[in-house]
């Protein structure tokens, strides 16, 4: 940010102050969304930092933003956490900012390429057939109709210690604790050990629930460099040494976005590096499952501070919203209060569907179909990609593309956009101030039964990449 944007705005706000309408905060957004339409601040410039424009202009901190905020909301700014607030590129204003999303609002005509789901498949024959057994089970069904203990059944919990299995990892049910998905297992990590104020460090290429939750609870986050298996240990223990930092969120198999995984020797290291600034470890495992061959995780290398992050989600079903955390014996009590105070309890009736289907083998069955979709729709649509730069790994469901020199990917994204095709921009996964990669994140997931569909998707995005080369 330059000295001249500074002294432009704090002059604009100034004015606003004096002769908009509405409340402070309403007349400041105001204000800079005149200039911003005016060109008066340009597609791209740094804001200034909410301290400097409040003691300049004599008001609050919170007034400059939720004036930031009405910003973001309208689509005019975008928000990166540990960077700062940057007007967007003209064309790529959004009508409302929601955040992260699980599902699309765009028009149906749209077909989505910008969201990993699970491939639908045979769940919901065997949801069915599941829910009759229960039906004609009434002392079964009585047990799930009550409140249970916030961490789960002891069946529930050995089956989603059966689910995390994985190797010479073994984890002990009583180690377990049973949530909504794994996108509540994380929230309820970061409430029960963590607070306001504290910092996660991450890829700096990360989950958008991760950034999403963590502005929700005031957590800040640090984006670490990144290589071809994903974080790097030297970038992860320079943070350390300058900054106080409270725990590292990473996933070491099939990373979202990059799909890179990380080899024995870096989990390793990157286990030392956490014991020796005594950093928590939270690790996602969502995707990982879609890998049989994988390394052991990070909680078998450290198994004394790390809380292993599991779901169905990405394999099985991701409408049945079960998810388990494995934890040292000294943090459950903290994540179980998390747990109480968000849901009192994970669903006892989806859970007791999950425990029937891992006991049964329906999930692990659901979970081959899943891996085989999975590549037999990469297969189909590599041709397609011929001749440009992507990474991807074996069983992800993405493929992670470079967008040609000279081109950004949010150019990319609205002219897919235009012809009814929607992908995901690196900005989406972008944390702190290193610069955001020009990439685009297609995932094969969303097509259901239409291989012509999925085809002419790929194809769409390949002709929109080589135009521009």
């Amino acid at each position: 940010m330059t000295v001249k944007v500074s002294i432009a705005m704090v002059s604009i706000l100034r004015d606003g102050l004096a002769h908009g309408v509405g409340v402070k905060y309403k007349r400041l957004a105001d204000a800079v969304e005149k200039a911003i339409n005016a060109g008066v601040i340009e597609a791209g410039c740094k804001l200034p930092p909410h301290r400097l424009l409040a003691d300049s202009l004599g008001v609050t901190i919170g007034t400059i933003s939720r004036a930031y905020g009405e910003l973001e909301r309208v689509g005019l700014v975008v928000a990166r956490v540990g960077d700062g607030t940057y007007v967007r590129q003209r064309g790529m204003e959004r009508p409302q900012d929601k955040g992260f999303r699980n599902v699309s609002d765009e028009p149906p005509a749209c077909f989505d390429m910008s969201r990993n789901q699970p491939i639908p498949g045979q769940e919901a024959a065997f949801m069915s057939q599941t829910l009759q057994t229960l039906a004609v089970d009434s002392h079964r069904l009585q047990r799930l109709t009550g409140y249970t203990a916030e961490g789960g059944l002891p069946r529930h919990r050995a089956a989603g210690a059966e689910w995390l299995r994985h190797g010479d990892f073994v984890p002990h049910a009583d180690q377990v604790l049973c949530v909504n998905g794994g996108q509540h297992g994380l929230l309820c990590a970061l409430i029960g050990l963590l607070k306001a104020g504290d910092t996660v460090v991450t890829e700096h290429l990360s989950y958008p629930g991760l950034i999403s939750v963590a502005r929700q609870l005031g957590i800040k986050l640090m984006g670490a460099a990144m290589d071809d298996e994903g974080l790097l240990p030297s970038a992860l223990e320079d943070i350390c040494r300058q900054h106080r930092v409270s725990a590292l969120y990473c996933t070491p198999t099939i990373q979202n976005p990059t799909a890179a995984a990380m080899s024995v020797s870096r989990r390793q290291a990157i286990a030392e590096v956490c014991r020796q600034h005594n950093l928590l470890i939270l690790e996602d495992e969502a995707h990982a499952v879609l890998d049989r061959q994988r390394p052991l995780p990070l909680s078998y290398f450290a198994p004394e501070r790390s809380v292993l992050i599991g779901s169905l989600s990405k394999a099985v079903s991701a409408g049945l919203r079960v998810g388990y955390l494995h934890a040292p014996q000294a943090l459950l009590g903290r994540i179980s209060s998390a747990i109480r105070s968000t849901c009192w309890m994970a669903n006892p009736l989806a859970m007791e569907v999950a425990s029937l289907w891992i006991e049964n083998g329906m999930a692990q069955r659901l979970l081959d179909e899943q891996i085989s979709e999975i590549g037999r729709r990469k297969a189909w649509v590599a041709g397609a990609l011929e001749g440009l730069s992507y990474k991807t790994h074996i069983h992800s469901p993405h493929f992670w593309l470079q967008v040609p020199e000279l081109w950004r990917a949010s150019q990319i994204a609205a002219e897919l956009k235009e012809n009814n095709y929607l992908v995901a921009t690196a900005e989406a996964f972008a944390v702190g101030h290193a610069a955001v990669p020009q990439f685009i994140r297609v995932s094969v997931c969303n097509s259901v039964g239409d291989d012509g569909l999925l085809l002419g998707g790929f194809e769409a995005l390949a002709r929109a990449l080589t135009e521009t080369a």
